[in-house]
């Protein structure tokens, strides 16, 4: 550690510069020119010789120009001193900061490391101490806050998509009314499996919405020909369900023997896989055989309070 005497060295008409450029050129070195020899370009750097910037007692003889031109000895203004203290000290928005790297233990996901670290800041950090996240943590949390911004985008598509389609507002309401049977099953199985409601859970829960919606679409739309042949709201309903049970079955239970893997996955990376595809599996389980059930049930609910409001208009 050098220390500089500011006081002494103001006295004795020394700047911080001068004192401090004189150790950066001696121990640095500085770049002065070049010149050319033999048809080759040389750089010129000024140097303490090897000999002279070997031990710390060294920089107190270094000389430095004061200003009546005189040259003192920088043992007028600095001592040097040993200390102990960090090869490197790192910043981070302009605080000095220890950088802390980790991953989650076994059975746990990021999402809960992150929430134990930042309990144990809270708790244990003395006063004057605070924490913040960097790099993939960082980019972890604002990636889960922005979830329900993208669920909400993409409920908000398919509503859009179906109201253009069928071109009308109650239809593509009845569909999306599945949704949320499938987000139940979903976070249920996910529960039931021990699992968080991590990244790849929020993944599964945005592919829901359109494997989900799938089952709504091939009985609503099926219902809507039978009405348009003359059958009455509920006899329609019911004979929809009853001819598209086979196809709901076939797609819905091929696609989930088609995540099986993923559910019982091992190896690296297995955390992952069994996330995403628990909470689809469970998601289309769910969705597959409640909303043959349920989804006749609205459609009947929907299309006679949407017939009264037409009669009474």
């Amino acid at each position: 550690m050098v220390d500089i005497d500011r006081e002494q060295a103001k006295s004795l008409g020394m700047s911080l510069n001068d004192v401090t450029g004189a150790m950066q050129i001696l121990l640095g070195s500085s770049y002065v020119n070049d010149f050319d020899f033999n048809n080759r370009s040389y750089r010129v750097y000024v140097q303490a010789d090897q000999s002279f910037r070997s031990n710390p007692a060294d920089i107190e003889r270094y000389p430095v120009r004061s200003a009546d031109g005189r040259m003192m000895p920088l043992s007028n203004v600095v001592s040097v001193r040993e200390a102990t203290a960090p090869k490197t000290i790192s910043h981070y928005n302009l605080f000095r900061s220890a950088e802390i790297n980790g991953s989650a233990a076994p059975g746990y996901s990021s999402g809960d490391a992150l929430q134990a670290m930042a309990r144990l800041s809270d708790q244990l950090l003395p006063q004057g101490f605070s924490y913040t996240w960097s790099g993939i943590s960082l980019e972890e949390i604002k990636a889960g806050r922005q979830s329900v911004a993208i669920f909400g985008l993409g409920l908000l598509l398919v509503y859009l998509t179906h109201a253009a389609q069928y071109e009308s507002l109650t239809l593509p309401f009845i569909i999306l009314l599945s949704v949320p049977l499938a987000i139940m099953g979903a976070l249920l199985t996910q529960w039931g499996r021990g699992l968080t409601n991590d990244v790849y859970c929020q993944i599964g829960l945005v592919m829901l919405i359109g494997l989900s919606a799938k089952n709504g679409i091939l009985v609503v739309e099926f219902a809507e020909q039978l009405r348009a042949r003359g059958l009455s709201i509920a006899d329609a309903a019911v004979e929809a369900a009853r001819i598209r049970l086979r196809p709901i079955l076939m797609t819905s239970l091929a696609f989930i023997l088609g995540v099986m893997p993923l559910v019982a996955a091992s190896g690296a990376g297995q955390e992952a896989r069994h996330s995403v595809g628990t909470t689809v599996a469970g998601g289309m389980i769910a969705s597959t055989f409640l909303n043959l059930a349920f989804i006749p049930v609205l459609y009947v609910v929907v299309r006679s309070l949407g017939r009264k409001r037409d009669a009474r208009s």
